[in-house]
């Protein structure tokens, strides 16, 4: 048997490149937090991570915008997911500080990507960048950068 299948789900996650993590979470189902959010990761590469979201009604301010907390959910995933992809077996992340910049409002029901980048990953911190645009339209709707803190698991 496979030493890998022994292992509890902590344990194969810790054995896991970051890439390999983040890959196996492309073809996961969702979590509570990605459906109550409306995104789920759909792409991971080495330094790249890939989130398609869509807002509903529900992510909406008092006004009938979309809020900014679901611009930095969605972002933050991104921007996070890109360092991990970077990292090696038995290492995380956790985010340390983000910005988002909302250049134009996302509007319920419409699809949109957001795209992270790794700058840097070092033994104790990573830096990345994010940009969400329309999935239709390819406009530029938000802008991200992150420092996440890098840790031995």
């Amino acid at each position: 048997m496979d030493q890998k299948a022994k292992l509890s789900p902590r344990e194969k996650l810790q054995s896991q490149s970051g890439l390999e993590v983040m890959q196996s979470f492309c073809e996961m189902p969702q979590s509570d937090f990605a459906k109550l959010m409306g995104f789920n990761i759909i792409g991971a590469a080495p330094g790249e991570a890939i989130v398609r979201a869509s807002p509903g009604p529900e992510h909406c301010n008092l006004f009938g915008g979309v809020h900014g907390g679901w611009y930095g959910s969605v972002l933050d995933t991104a921007l996070g997911c890109a360092v991990m992809t970077r990292l090696e077996a038995g290492y995380w992340y956790t985010t340390l500080e983000y910005k988002i910049n909302v250049t134009r409002p996302a509007r319920p029901g419409v699809d949109y990507i957001a795209t992270g980048t790794a700058q840097h990953v070092g033994r104790s911190t990573g830096v990345s960048s994010a940009e969400l645009r329309g999935a239709e339209d390819g406009k530029l709707y938000a802008t991200a950068s992150t420092t996440c803190l890098v840790m031995k698991a």
